[in-house]
C-alpha cells in the first residue's frame, strides 16, 4: 500500500512545497508594505469609531511586530490564492479525464474570483454595518470609551475576511463534487432545509454575537446554495431526471 502512495505522497509535497515558497516570497513583499496594508485594515473600524476614539492601541511590547507579521502573512495567502487553487488542481488532475483536465483555468479563475468577492463583500459590507452596530452599542448604550487593540483587531478581522471568502468556495466546491459524482441536483434539493441551519449555524459561529452579520453572511450562503443546485444540475443531474428526458 505504501508503494501505491508514494508516487502521490511526492506529488503533494512538491504541490505544497511550491504553495508555501509562494506565500513565503509574498509574505517579505508584502512584510515591507505593512504600514500601508494596516491602514486599510484599519479603516472600517475607525470610521465606526468616535473621533476622540480613533487612535488604536497595544497592550503588550512584541504586539506591532507581531500583527505587522500576521497581517502580512494574510495579504501574502489572498495574493498566492490563485498559485495555491493551480498546486491544488495540478494535484487531482492526473485522476480525471482529459476533457475535465482542460477545467483548470476556469476552475482556478472562478475559485480566486469567488474567494475574493466574500472578502469584498466582507470588507465593504459586513464589517462597517457589524462594528457600527456594536460601537454603537457600546457607547450609546453602556456609555463606555471605545479603546481597540490592534491586534485584537487584526485577529477578528482576518477571521471574518477568510470565512466571508471561503464560504463564497460553495459554488466551486459543488462543482467540483459534481464533476466526481458525489453529488447531484436531487441530493442538494433534498437537504435543503438541513443546509439552510447548518449556514446559519456555521454563520453564528464565524460572526460577531449579533443577528446582523449572521444574516449578511447566512443570506447569501443560502443564495448560493441555490446557485449550486443549479450548477449540480448542469454538471451532473440526478439520473432521474435523465430517465424523464429519455
Amino acid at each position: 500500500m505504501f508503494e501505491e502512495l508514494k508516487p502521490h505522497l511526492v506529488e503533494l509535497r512538491k504541490r505544497l512545497f511550491i504553495s508555501v515558497a509562494c506565500v513565503v516570497v509574498m509574505f517579505f513583499v508584502c512584510f515591507s508594505f505593512n504600514n500601508y496594508i494596516i491602514d486599510i485594515l484599519k479603516a472600517p473600524v475607525e470610521a465606526a469609531l468616535p473621533e476622540i476614539s480613533r487612535q488604536m492601541t497595544f497592550v503588550e511590547l512584541q504586539e506591532p511586530l507581531f500583527t505587522a507579521m500576521k497581517v502580512s502573512f494574510f495579504t501574502a495567502f489572498l495574493i498566492s490564492l490563485p498559485v495555491i487553487f493551480w498546486q491544488f488542481w495540478k494535484f487531482v488532475a492526473p485522476g480525471l479525464y482529459d476533457n475535465e483536465k482542460r477545467l483548470v483555468v476556469p476552475f482556478v479563475s472562478f475559485a480566486s474570483i469567488m474567494f475574493a468577492l466574500g472578502a469584498l463583500f466582507c470588507y465593504y459590507i459586513v464589517i462597517p454595518l457589524a462594528f457600527k452596530f456594536l460601537i454603537d452599542f457600546g457607547v450609546q448604550t453602556q456609555d463606555f470609551k471605545p479603546l481597540i487593540s490592534i491586534g485584537l483587531y487584526v485577529g477578528f478581522f482576518t477571521k471574518l475576511i477568510i470565512a466571508f471568502g471561503l464560504a463564497f468556495e460553495m459554488p466551486v466546491i459543488t462543482f467540483f463534487f459534481a464533476k466526481l459524482g458525489l453529488v447531484d441536483d436531487t441530493f442538494l434539493k433534498k437537504h435543503f432545509r438541513v443546509s439552510v441551519l447548518v449556514i446559519f449555524v456555521f454563520s453564528a459561529m464565524m460572526t460577531p454575537p449579533d443577528v446582523i452579520s449572521q444574516f449578511l453572511m447566512a443570506v447569501p450562503l443560502c443564495g448560493l446554495y441555490g446557485i449550486s443546485i443549479y450548477i449540480a444540475k448542469k454538471v451532473n443531474p440526478s439520473q432521474k431526471e435523465d430517465d424523464e428526458n429519455d
